[in-house]
């Protein structure tokens, strides 16, 4: 009998374990960071800034720095109270128990913290668990306290150490812990066996986080330095999140003035703190950023849901009022109202009150939180509307617009279901479908050219890969409202072969692949016609990258054939240690492959399609702010922000012309 049958019979009590201390953060990281990969890693810094944060928000520090070492570690420190380190009631440091033990802390009551990013105690403490080494040192009524841990677990007891000690543990940029009359100071490095990819933070993924939350803070002043690079930032906002959407809509022509609102909400006990601002422009596109106690709320939430039903009852109401739909068909839908529209929508709740969906707090679930803010914004907005006619007027002309483009949309799509498409009625003629029905076992590769489809089509697995050629570049979906998308004949191909619809009747459950590949030349024009793409399931089919469907493949670059031996490389680096190990001082023939249509089939299937060998690279948002400016940039229309563009990054471009 197998040993595994052997011990599914055999369960008793000796199988039950408990996970002690700080070991379920390391038997399970993904709960409490989200994933041990890049963003996981990220998230580290993340939970480390925002305790400091906690302590700016009620204005207890005015200063956060955080320096990036080149082996790696990351130290952060602040000038706020300074984690408190006597005696607790467990008989260990109150230091100790909030570094050490999950769900310990000082946000639970709601009086250390009026309100924090902080609630469930984790932070830290997960941090260090996943950490090879962490050092604390707190600054207090003038004295120095340290601990040092592996692993979570404590070097040695909670200890006063002289300022002659601390000055040797400081980087040179933190001198000014010294001078503070108190503060937090943190070290620590990121253990590779957790984070096996890489354990090495990113300056510009630190600096997006920090330079975020400034925005938030009024006042708060981060400090951020690269001992590598030599690299410094610094910022602050005294603006808020009015600052926060001149930021967002840099690239864009906004239509009027950012309006603000912001007020208390109560119920009861309970009391909301809500800041929104927002601001329309010439664009075709949705950005909403949401916070939650300075967390990036990036999945939305209950605020979110009373800001669209805010702005939504409030410009319906006054269009209404004011005559704007006379002669209009089926009036306004919350899609029209997104057309163009730059928002932030920020609430502050106590510490004990606030509801995440999880650790990683990238939702919020307080039904309060949806009452202030629509009480909030649905009042001020009204009395805007009313006082502000020439702008009320802008932003109603801009929803008009958008609905009238979407009736359009509606109408154009409705002539093609007519013809018997679009819904999945009658598939695209140059669909080369696959065979499998289960869209988790399907792919859809997006070919550049008829030759390339060609070998796609011969080269592929019947059974669960798809093949969709490209006769050439695609519309610039940037510049192009939903009528002019689908009406364009390979957009329209490409929605009737994925079979989710777009727009108003865009259903993600309908996706008939569950991988879908750009596969482009190697060369100027299809890096064009990828761009291209990209832009339009970011813009349009955003689900797509959010449900982790869309991937790149990346053909070889290279085929070196040394007699009856074939290898390809994927890269000039590739290519050149090729040269230097495999065939080193041999004559080699060296074929540089120009177009996916210069392999054959079998070449193709090979390097590029067999699942066993290829490589693909998954597209993801890391950074939605910074994702919504590059496509701006680089496909709106605008064009000194994209010669701006051009001239910073011309020194990294390689072209192969």
């Amino acid at each position: 009998m197998p040993k595994t049958a052997q011990t599914s019979k055999s369960y008793t009590a000796k199988h039950i374990r408990v996970l002690e201390g700080l070991e379920p953060v390391r038997k399970r990281p993904g709960m409490f960071i989200g994933s041990t990969d890049a963003k996981g890693l990220h998230h580290l810094i993340t939970e480390i800034v925002d305790n400091s944060v906690d302590e700016a928000i009620p204005g207890f520090a005015h200063n956060i720095w955080v320096v990036l070492h080149k082996d790696a570690s990351i130290s952060v420190s602040d000038d706020g109270r300074g984690i408190p380190v006597g005696r607790h009631k467990t008989g260990v440091s109150a230091l100790e128990v909030a570094m050490t033990r999950l769900h310990a802390g000082g946000k639970f009551e709601g009086i250390a913290y009026q309100a924090s990013g902080g609630l469930h105690g984790v932070g830290a403490s997960a941090v260090n668990a996943l950490s090879s080494s962490m050092r604390v040192v707190v600054k207090r009524d003038g004295k120095y306290h340290s601990q040092e841990y592996e692993i979570g677990t404590p070097l040695h007891p909670v200890k006063q150490i002289s300022e002659t000690a601390v000055r040797k543990i400081l980087p040179q940029a933190m001198g000014s812990f010294i001078s503070n009359d108190s503060g937090t100071f943190t070290h620590f490095i990121a253990d590779r066996k957790i984070f096996k990819q890489t354990n090495r933070f990113s300056f510009t993924k630190v600096a997006n986080t920090l330079r975020q939350r400034a925005y938030l803070v009024k006042g708060l002043f981060f400090h951020l330095f690269d001992e590598e690079t030599g690299i410094e930032k610094h910022f602050y906002f005294e603006g808020g999140i009015l600052s926060l959407i001149a930021h967002l809509n840099r690239d864009k022509k906004p239509l009027h003035s950012p309006i603000y609102f912001s007020g208390e909400w109560t119920e009861g006990e309970f009391t909301i703190g809500v800041e929104v601002a927002l601001q329309y422009n010439n664009s075709f596109n949705e950005n909403i950023e949401g916070f939650a106690n300075v967390i990036n709320t990036r999945d939305g939430g209950t605020h979110i849901t009373g800001f669209r039903m805010a702005l939504s009852k409030s410009l319906k109401d006054y269009a209404t009022r004011q005559g704007f739909l006379k002669g209009e068909k089926n009036g306004l839908t919350g899609e029209d109202l997104k057309e163009g529209l730059t928002a932030v929508v920020f609430v502050k709740m106590a510490a004990n009150d606030i509801q995440f969906e999880s650790q990683t707090k990238t939702k919020l679930n307080n039904t309060e939180a949806q009452s202030a803010v629509y009480s909030i914004v649905k009042g001020q907005l009204d009395e805007y509307l009313e006082e502000n006619p020439q702008e009320a007027r802008r932003i109603v002309e801009k929803i008009l617009l958008a609905a009238r483009a979407r009736l359009a949309a509606r109408a154009a799509k409705d002539a093609v279901i007519r013809k018997g498409a679009l819904e999945g009625l009658t598939l695209p003629g140059k669909l080369a479908d696959c065979q499998e029905r289960d869209p988790a076992k399907s792919e859809l590769f997006i070919v550049e050219g008829d030759s390339a489809g060609g070998s796609a089509k011969q080269g592929r697995d019947r059974k669960s890969q798809a093949i969709l050629p490209l006769g050439g570049k695609i519309l610039n979906t940037e510049r192009a409202r939903l009528d002019k998308i689908v009406e364009f004949a390979e957009l329209k191909d490409l929605i009737i072969a994925l079979g989710m619809g777009i727009g108003e009747t865009l259903d993600p459950k309908k996706l008939r692949y569950h991988r879908i590949i750009i596969m482009t030349d190697a060369d100027v024009d299809g890096e064009h016609i990828a761009t291209l793409l990209l832009t339009f399931f970011y813009r349009h089919l955003r689900e797509i990258i959010d449900g982790g469907h869309l991937y790149i493949a990346l053909p070889p670059l290279y085929k070196i054939q040394y007699k009856k031996e074939v290898v390809y490389a994927y890269s000039d680096k590739q290519k050149d240690e090729f040269l230097d190990t495999r065939f080193q001082g041999k004559q080699v023939d060296i074929q540089r492959y120009k177009g996916l249509g210069e392999m054959n089939p079998s070449q193709l299937w090979e390097t590029t399609m067999n699942p066993k060998t290829r490589t693909l690279k998954q597209v993801a948002i890391e950074d939605a702010t910074r994702a919504d400016h590059v496509f701006t940039t680089l496909m709106g229309e605008e064009v000194p922000p994209r010669r701006r563009f051009i001239q910073t990054h011309a020194k990294l471009a390689t072209l192969d012309i």
